[in-house]
């Protein structure tokens, strides 16, 4: 127990490390944790094994449900078409193209086998890619277009696995049984997502206390993916519906305090899981290169060459065809939006990162066939899978946000700041109606009316200011006046000034520590309200 305990600590203060690490040299901190992970692989350390089933039922579920929090159902839904190719024909594509190719150039390795390793290795994870995207400033669309991809890759590539691997192990498969059983786990999965949705929209208003709403939420995607389960459906899929449906949901539902507490707790949970999850990668060195020791190094390099190109080269071929073209030619293709032009299809196929679910997809692989000899090359399959995931998230991941930079691809900071002073200014329009309409039923005095409007009055000129200084940046990016920035300092200065205030009021016995935590509470609300510089 006390070895287990160390290492739980040991995992949590590598994390914080390579956070600390990450920020001070501006990359994305999972490819930190994954060199770490590395690293350790290579110590006389004790070995970490990856076991598939606490992967995909205790850590990709809560990390799915965040993602899907902090998406938009409303773009994903705008964008359907596009995530709808990405997530199911791409996948599809690449498990084909990997298995073939394979099959082609290690003879000894059939065709259901390779398409075993290709639906493994078919679906970018959305965990990895959006958080090198966050930070390395994606554009919201395509961060949408990814994080969409999402919601249907792993059903898409674990029902291609599931019938893959029902081949070579010699049960007996169809192309009509295939067809069903996708329909059946991609269908079944929905249903129970929205089914979850419906059931925390309904339970959500009940749950007024932060604490309560709290363990709701983290409850809710093992809900999603135990049904999903036990319904022999997509868990996965269950997962992000329910997520999505939660996150569009909440601004209606939670009050503020639920909403300021929730996300940090899912920002912690976040930032835990992540890092567990890409040290597991790390430190999967050891597994994978102990089974292939006796294998010839033609036909390791063989494997591992055909592999990498029909993953690398798929993608980006998939959105030459679909996006690229169509956007010189000016086609719409039904989209709301146009199709991608050639810098963003870059970026979206730089994107491709693999992740743990291909390691939990390999792993899972069974040790014997129905006769009970061994899967055929299982060894050699695993560590094409495990090059594929360190190629993608650590080369990819390295090489993305300088990719970026390079297409001229970042979010408009400015565009997005003019469009909250508009929302802000609108909001403030409706409560000045509220206060007319109290004063003028007489549930509150002229004074008091007065007050709030002026109070409001001055954010409005405020909001008018942002928006006046914004129009005049031509560059897309955020510029910060001297005075504005003085402001700001001032503010913060204003607030640590109260909060030592009533420090020395605690200190020296004459308020107590209750009233202390309320009262920095609230200057934590107002804390939350200024700007970053």
């Amino acid at each position: 127990m006390l070895g287990q305990v160390s290492f739980a600590l040991a995992t949590v203060a590598v994390i914080i490390l390579a956070r600390l690490i990450s920020d001070r040299l501006h990359v994305p901190y999972t490819i930190v944790l994954t060199v770490f992970g590395l690293i350790y692989a290579l110590l006389p350390a004790p070995d970490v094994a990856l076991e598939p089933e606490v992967v995909l039922w205790l850590l990709i579920p809560p990390l799915l449900y965040s993602a899907a929090l902090r998406s938009s159902l409303l773009a994903i839904r705008a964008d359907w078409r596009p995530i709808t190719s990405l997530s199911v024909v791409l996948v599809l594509l690449t498990a084909f193209a990997v298995g073939f190719a394979l099959s082609l150039v290690v003879p000894r390795i059939s065709l259901a086998a390779g398409i075993v390793l290709g639906a493994a290795v078919a679906p970018p994870d959305p965990v990895a890619a959006l958080s090198i995207g966050r930070r390395a400033g994606l554009p919201q669309r395509l961060a949408t277009l990814i994080g969409g991809e999402g919601l249907l890759n792993d059903a898409t590539a674990l029902t291609t696995w599931q019938v893959a691997v029902a081949a070579t192990v010699g049960s007996g498969v169809s192309l009509a049984f295939a067809v069903g059983k996708f329909v059946l786990i991609a269908g079944g999965g929905l249903l129970i997502g929205i089914a979850v949705g419906y059931l925390h929209r309904w339970a959500r208003p009940l749950l007024r206390d932060p604490l309560l709403a709290n363990a709701a939420s983290l409850a809710t995607p093992f809900l999603a993916d135990t049904l999903g389960e036990v319904a022999h459906v997509s868990g996965v899929l269950a997962v992000v519906i329910a997520g999505l449906m939660a996150g569009h949901d909440a601004p209606r539902v939670e009050s503020g305090a639920s909403r300021l507490q929730t996300g940090a707790v899912w920002r912690l949970v976040e930032l835990l899981l992540e890092g567990l999850v890409f040290l597991l990668i790390g430190e999967q060195l050891p597994h994978v290169v102990r089974g292939v020791r006796q294998e010839s190094p033609e036909v390791t390099a063989a494997a591992l060459a055909v592999t990498l190109a029909a993953v690398l080269l798929v993608r980006p071929a998939w959105l030459v065809l679909t996006q690229v073209i169509p956007n010189r030619l000016g086609w719409r293709l039904g989209y709301r939006y146009p199709p991608l032009n050639a810098p963003e299809s870059i970026a979206l196929s730089w994107a491709g990162t693999r992740g743990v679910i291909t390691l939990a997809a390999i792993f899972a692989v069974p040790l014997t066939r129905s006769d009970g000899r061994p899967f055929p090359d299982r060894d050699l399959l695993l560590l094409c899978a495990y090059v594929v995931v360190l190629v993608t998230l650590v080369g990819q991941g390295l090489t993305f946000a300088p990719l970026l930079h390079w297409l001229r691809l970042r979010t408009n900071d400015t565009e997005d700041a003019q469009v909250r002073s508009e929302a802000r200014l609108a909001a403030i329009a409706a409560a000045s109606a509220v206060v007319n309409d109290m004063e003028h039923e007489r549930e509150i005095s002229a004074a008091v009316a007065n007050a709030l409007r002026a109070s409001l009055g001055r954010r409005a000129q405020h909001a008018r200011e942002q928006i006046s200084l914004l129009e005049e940046t031509t560059d897309g990016e955020v510029s910060w006046t001297p005075d504005m920035e003085a402001a700001v300092r001032a503010q913060q200065a204003i607030i640590d000034a109260q909060r030592e205030e009533l420090l020395r009021w605690r200190d020296c016995g004459r308020l107590p520590d209750a009233s202390l935590r309320q009262l920095q509470h609230e200057l934590d609300h107002e804390e939350h309200a200024i700007p970053d510089l």
